[in-house]
C-alpha cells in the first residue's frame, strides 16, 4: 500500500497512461457516461494528471459530452419504445420530467455543475421532456465545463496532493464542499419538483 501511495508512484503510473494516447482520455469519459457507475471523477483526475490542466481538461470535457448527449439522444430516439416503458414508469421521473419541461435550463445546468449529482438521470430526463436538442447540448456544455475543470484543476498535480499538505487539505475541503452543494440542490430540487406537482394537481382538481 505505501507503495502504491508514493507520488513518484503516482506520476509513474500517469506517464503509463498517457503513453497510451489521447484516446483513452476521450473514451473513458465517453463510457461513463453510458455506465455511470463508473468513477468519472478518476478519469478526470487521471486526464489532467497524464496530459495537463488544459489538455486533460478538453479530453474530459469532450468525451463526457459527446457521451452524455449520445445517451440523450439515444433516450429520445427510443426511450418512448413499449421495449423501454420501465423508464418511463417511475412517478418522479415523470415528475422531474413535467418540471423540466417548465423550468428548462436553469436546474439543469445546476445539476450538471456538480461531481456527485445523478447526470445520468439528468440525461434521462432531458431525453424524455420536449426540451429542444441544441438547448440540451448548450445546457450540458456548459454544465460539464464547470463541472469538469473543477475536478480537474484540483487534480492536475498529483504530486503536489501527496507532498504539500496545505494543498491537500483545501483539496479535500472542496471536494467536501462540493458535495454538500451537490446535494442540497438535488434535495431543493426534488422539494420544488413535489411542490410543483402538487400545485398542478391541485390546481387541476380545482378545475
Amino acid at each position: 500500500m505505501n507503495e502504491w501511495m508514493n507520488p513518484d508512484k503516482i506520476i509513474e503510473l500517469a506517464q503509463h497512461y498517457k503513453s497510451l494516447g489521447p484516446f483513452l482520455g476521450l473514451l473513458l469519459p465517453f463510457i461513463e457516461s453510458f455506465l455511470p457507475f463508473l468513477p468519472l471523477f478518476a478519469f478526470v483526475l487521471a486526464n489532467a494528471g497524464a496530459y495537463g490542466l488544459w489538455y486533460g481538461f478538453l479530453l474530459s470535457w469532450a468525451g463526457t459530452v459527446v457521451g452524455s448527449y449520445a445517451v440523450f439522444l439515444i433516450i429520445r430516439k427510443y426511450g418512448r419504445n413499449r421495449l423501454l416503458n420501465f423508464l418511463t414508469k417511475s412517478a418522479r421521473i415523470q415528475k422531474l420530467i413535467k418540471w423540466v419541461e417548465r423550468n428548462g435550463f436553469g436546474p439543469l445546468f445546476l445539476f450538471l455543475c456538480f461531481p456527485f449529482t445523478p447526470s445520468a438521470l439528468v440525461n434521462l430526463v432531458a431525453g424524455l421532456s420536449d426540451m429542444k436538442k441544441k438547448n440540451y447540448l448548450i445546457t450540458l456544455m456548459a454544465g460539464k465545463f464547470v463541472m469538469i475543470f473543477m475536478i480537474s484543476y484540483i487534480g492536475y498535480d498529483i504530486k503536489a496532493l501527496f507532498t504539500n499538505p496545505i494543498r491537500t487539505a483545501i483539496v479535500v475541503v472542496v471536494i467536501f464542499l462540493l458535495w454538500l452543494v451537490g446535494k442540497y440542490f438535488e434535495r431543493r430540487l426534488n422539494s420544488k419538483v413535489e411542490a410543483d406537482f402538487r400545485a398542478s394537481a391541485a390546481s387541476r382538481n380545482d378545475k
